[in-house]
């Protein structure tokens, strides 16, 4: 069979493979063979240019997949942005009291820029906080903020 496969399958195979594959990417969108497509290309290149048999440029083709996939994932992968729970906002947004918070009760807090989309929030905290006091945010529970002195 890899007789067969060696003497049957040269280099615009590979290369209608990669845009076969390309193609199929195209209607799928899922950049699964976006790789293997430009891996084939590729490997069309190399084998128009050096006529390699086709065992090895099966393992170039698996080798240069591998290769995309690796680069794609490190490229792409999604970097957590903060550690607020619900929040892709900043743990260190400032803000100002404007009700006094008691300790585990609520309070109101109006924060410089706005966070979740609005700048005045219910909040709590662990200490008592009077009006006017600046702080800052220490952790988000859905809708309510627990804040801390600055």
């Amino acid at each position: 069979m890899l007789i067969y496969l060696s003497e049957t399958v040269v280099w615009w195979h590979w290369v209608a493979l990669g845009l076969i594959l390309l193609i199929v990417e195209m209607n799928v969108g899922t950049f699964l063979f976006l790789g293997l497509g430009l891996a084939a290309a590729i490997v069309g290149g190399a084998d128009y240019m050096m006529d390699l048999p086709f065992l090895k440029a099966l393992l170039l083709w698996i080798v240069l997949s591998v290769i995309v996939f690796v680069v794609w994932i490190r490229w792409f992968r999604d970097e957590t942005v903060s550690t607020t729970g619900q929040s892709d906002h900043g743990l260190d947004t400032p803000g100002t009291v404007t009700e006094a918070i008691a300790p585990h009760r609520r309070g109101t807090v109006i924060f410089d820029t706005p966070v979740l989309g609005n700048t005045v929030w219910h909040a709590t905290s662990a200490e008592a906080l009077p009006e006017g006091t600046r702080v800052r945010i220490v952790e988000v529970n859905g809708q309510l903020i627990e804040v801390k002195e600055a």
